[in-house]
């Protein structure tokens, strides 16, 4: 299950986020105003009541679960995020499914990251599904089925054992009109610049290059699936333009000298040795911007 919401009934109570705002507060309070002899202290009487209260709650539940209709009592209870949270904290209940399958791919994330990407998890279909994305290099990448198949789906069983269908979602989310980036580059975290609007997200087609100017400089967009490119207009070669350039499969013919580029990741099949230069570009609703220098 995931995360519970706050009962309707109880509206004008703390939420926990004030509740754990109080206790985050006073821990930063202490920390700066007692010596380590003190704190030391308060760590202990800190520990002996979560003792008390979590001895207290496990045999109110164990007075409890016998009783008729109480098992789904306190399943109800437990749908509070304050009585979930605490429960939780003292060990009391299991991790929601979400929280399981959040914490697996936490544990595969350095990897992907290794390779400039990453994994999100989409959504959780009860009773025995999930769904998944890979985002930046990990998406449209030869070896993500791979990927995919030998550490995603491991980590989700390992964590999750209830799992048994696990599902890779495709497809941008575009056109929402909710103003969320939908889709960014691997390369967004290495560069500084300013945001320009490109084009629109319809007007860049399946398996073609687009060239036009942005802010005056001569750019190649493309989009093969969910991964959208953009590099600099000019051929590794010599630095002359890709305009007229034939594509196919996904490859575009430089019409000077015949150089061929991959258009998913700028790589010159003609030389391995260069590649076009790559630019950051994101999706946000149904428009593609690119990152140039300010």
């Amino acid at each position: 299950m995931n995360a519970p919401a706050p009962r309707p009934d109880l509206a004008e109570a703390p939420g926990l986020d004030e509740l754990l705002g109080e206790v985050e507060a006073a821990e930063a309070a202490l920390a700066t105003s007692l010596d380590e002899t003190s704190k030391a202290n308060v760590n202990r009487l800190r520990d002996a009541v979560e003792a008390l209260d979590r001895e207290a709650l496990r045999r109110l539940i164990a007075g409890l679960k016998d009783l008729p209709d109480a098992l789904q009592a306190l399943r109800r209870s437990a749908e509070d995020e304050v009585v979930y949270a605490v429960l939780r904290h003292h060990g009391l209940i299991r991790p929601s499914l979400q929280e399981r399958v959040e914490t697996a791919l936490t544990s595969i994330r350095p990897t992907l990251a290794s390779h400039g990407g990453d994994v999100e998890l989409v959504r959780v279909i009860p009773p025995a599904a999930v769904e998944v994305r890979f985002l930046g290099n990990c998406d449209h990448c030869p070896a993500s089925v791979l990927t995919f198949t030998a550490g995603v789906k491991r980590a989700i069983r390992e964590h999750c054992p209830e799992i048994t269908e696990i599902r890779q979602a495709k497809g941008l989310a575009g056109s929402q009109g909710d103003g969320t980036v939908h889709f960014q580059s691997p390369f967004a975290k290495q560069r500084n610049g300013v945001w320009r609007k490109a084009l629109a997200l319809a007007d860049l087609p399946e398996g073609d290059a687009v060239m036009l100017s942005v802010a005056g400089e001569a750019l190649i967009f493309s989009r093969s699936g969910d991964h959208i490119a953009c590099f600099r207009n000019a051929c590794a070669h010599l630095g002359m333009p890709l305009d007229g350039g034939a594509v196919e499969d996904g490859i575009i013919t430089c019409p000077h000298h015949g150089f061929r580029y991959d258009l998913a990741s700028g790589e010159c099949l003609t030389a391995p040795e260069v590649q076009l230069e790559p630019l950051v570009v994101r999706v946000v609703e149904d428009r593609v911007d690119v990152q140039l220098e300010a």
